[in-house]
């Protein structure tokens, strides 16, 4: 259902442009909860996963360019459309690729879910920035990660630009919120219940290096990671089972939360015989 508008005050926008991302979230009844999704491959990414559009917005050039498949897999979803400058006013930003789709947010799946058969996971404490949330994710899928947990302090990997850098791998590895099967629970103890190891990523004299064999030998491994500025808790380090670092050369102290977080899933990801005998 095409929807050409020409005033910012059409009743059905209020998703694309009044509402902030907590009311999007809708955190009193999740199941009303919506997200937006950029760009024709994100959103093709989330229908592919599942994922159940509720309108589209987009340039008209769209509607029978970049959108049309899109529109063809729901013909009866409300397809807003004007001019690039109008919706640039509607939504305060210039639309990647120029289409926007909102969606409604699934519900979280359980931690017994998300990590029944899981070898290797990523747990994220307290990472704030949407960009480093959705490039951890993009890393996660990309290698190997069987699933990610993150803490109620973490940033919603659902967030719209969050869901843009990670070019839709949201979608594509299971992921939950820590403490929602057992409120109040430290959050590692949670996943060692389920037989996880866990390994702090810190600069510690105390660390080992993140290839030492003892972390590749365990059978299920949550790897860890903190803030963007200040890094895990010491609380949070001393939680864990191993503290690992990254060697670092020419003074370099650290790398930025999302880019160790490639290293670290590269390097402990779970290798098969042919990968450890080479």
């Amino acid at each position: 259902m095409i929807v050409h508008i020409d005033t910012l005050d059409t009743p059905g926008l209020e998703v694309f442009a009044t509402l902030t991302e907590a009311q999007l979230r809708n955190r009193l009844d999740p199941g009303r909860g919506i997200f937006i999704a950029e760009s024709p491959k994100v959103i093709r990414v989330a229908l592919d996963a599942g994922l159940t559009p509720v309108a589209l917005l987009c340039e008209e050039r769209h509607i029978t360019g970049d959108a049309a498949d899109i529109i063809a897999r729901h013909p009866d979803m409300p397809v807003y459309t004007g001019s690039r400058e109008l919706l640039s006013a509607l939504t305060g930003y210039t639309l990647t690729r120029g289409v926007l789709c909102a969606m409604k947010r699934p519900e979280a799946p359980s931690l017994d879910k998300v990590l029944e058969g899981a070898g290797r996971v990523a747990v994220i404490d307290s990472v704030t920035d949407t960009t480093n949330i959705g490039a951890i994710f993009r890393s996660a899928a990309a290698l190997g990660i069987d699933a990610v947990l993150l803490t109620p302090t973490s940033c919603d990997p659902l967030n719209r630009r969050a869901v843009r850098v990670s070019m839709g791998s949201v979608f594509l590895v299971p992921w939950t919120w820590l403490g929602a099967d057992a409120p109040g629970a430290v959050p590692y103890d949670e996943v060692r219940r389920h037989g996880f190891r866990t390994v702090a990523m810190a600069l510690r004299d105390d660390s080992v290096a993140i290839d030492a064999p003892v972390l590749a030998a365990e059978p299920r491994l949550a790897i860890v990671l903190g803030t963007e500025g200040d890094g895990l808790a010491d609380h949070a380090i001393a939680g864990a089972d191993y503290v690992a670092r990254i060697p670092m050369a020419h003074g370099v102290d650290s790398l930025n939360v999302a880019a160790a977080s490639a290293v670290a899933f590269w390097e402990l990801r779970k290798k098969t015989a042919a990968q450890s005998v080479s």
